[in-house]
């Protein structure tokens, strides 16, 4: 894991006073989006197609402050849009880190070399690069030329300049394991602290819906890049559990609650990733009154596909705490890439319908996913 010691203890130190307390659910990673404006039009987001008069909204730095305060978690990611569009970004960082918490700034890094004086080093700071794989594979994804090649230069510049500096890939369709694992060797040239690599989500507003992968693809396509990696020296910057989930051999729910979001539209229910649910006045009306039961693979048509890190990689470290010699066996063996992969849980819906079906014969069971 591509992660330091030191901040590991810190969220196991956290971890373990919410278990001591009895908290049954605890935020691991505050989503912090202080805005939806971006410099690049990315056929897979789901946020560009907001009218402009949204995208020029933006959270000030007391609600950042309050909004990490509130929250308590150890860690804070901040997405967009680009947050280094946002002029308060570096008085937002600073406020972060007096607070002691660990940062993920999310940028496509177009604007990083010239903004980077503004910024310094700090073991609780992390530049997260965003790059989907080698250049012509990340400029087609991000649907703009030249991309790939400035986000590099930034992610050099800022290693030189001694920060932390991790890329997040995101994987869509058409991905093949021989690729990503040229991308992750590559990306490991660069003095990375590690990488990120989940399946998109098929957001609904997304200008371009035939990218995302999906079902058993998914993870036949993890399976191939985990092989390959057996003889990698890769840093992936994620729980053993929630790799082996993504080759199959964990069945999960997600836990939606471990990664809060706040935007410029409140708290957002029931995740990052939906964003047509609603949205809480305060973090405790979130947790409160969200109906969760509503939510997850097994719940909801919106979320059958999703197998993204800020849905399931707390519930892979909730499981890592209750067996930790699963965790452990699995962290010295890697994901398990050959053999039968775990059965799919049959949805709730399917499973209403398929009742009615038992009384009502004559209607046919139609699921539109």
């Amino acid at each position: 894991m591509g992660v330091p010691i030191r901040q590991q203890l810190a969220v196991a130190n956290y971890l373990l006073k919410q278990k001591f307390n009895g908290v049954k659910k605890y935020p691991m990673v505050l989503m912090l989006e202080p805005l939806f404006r971006c410099n690049l039009a990315c056929g897979g987001c789901g946020k560009i197609d907001y009218p402009e008069e949204t995208l020029d909204k933006r959270l000030t730095y007391e609600e950042c402050m309050q909004a990490v305060d509130e929250c308590g978690a150890p860690m804070v990611s901040i997405p967009g849009g680009e947050p280094l569009i946002h002029k308060e970004m570096p008085q937002i960082v600073e406020g972060i880190i007096a607070r002691k918490k660990y940062i993920y700034l999310c940028t496509n890094a177009l604007l990083l070399k010239k903004r980077i004086g503004d910024y310094k080093p700090s073991p609780y700071l992390t530049f997260s690069v965003h790059l989907d794989g080698m250049k012509e594979r990340h400029d087609n994804s991000v649907c703009q030329d030249g991309v790939f090649d400035r986000a590099v230069e930034a992610i050099k510049i800022a290693v030189k300049k001694g920060f932390r500096v991790t890329v997040n890939c995101t994987l869509f369709q058409g991905e093949t394991p021989e690729d990503v694992a040229e991308f992750l060797d590559y990306a490991m040239t660069l003095g990375i602290e590690g990488a990120t690599i989940a399946p998109g989500f098929s957001y609904e507003k997304a200008p371009q819906q035939d990218v995302f992968i999906k079902g058993e693809d998914t993870k036949n396509l993890f399976r191939g890049i985990f092989k390959l990696g057996k003889k990698r020296d890769w840093k992936l910057n994620h729980s053993t559990l929630y790799l082996d989930f993504l080759a199959g051999n964990q069945s999960y729910d997600c836990t939606p609650w471990g990664n809060p979001t706040r935007n410029i539209f409140g708290w957002q229910k029931p995740c990052y990733l939906l964003s047509d649910e609603g949205y809480a006045s305060s973090f405790k009306e979130l947790l409160d009154d969200t109906p969760w039961e509503k939510y997850g693979n097994t719940n909801n048509p919106k979320c059958v596909q999703c197998m993204a890190h800020c849905g399931y990689e707390a519930t892979a470290v909730e499981d890592m705490l209750q067996n930790p010699l699963k965790g452990l066996f699995t962290s010295i063996r890697g994901p398990k890439t050959v053999g039968a992969m775990v059965a799919e849980p049959v949805p709730k819906w399917i499973t209403e319908e398929q009742g009615k079906k038992s009384t009502l014969s004559e209607i046919p069971v139609t699921v539109k996913l």
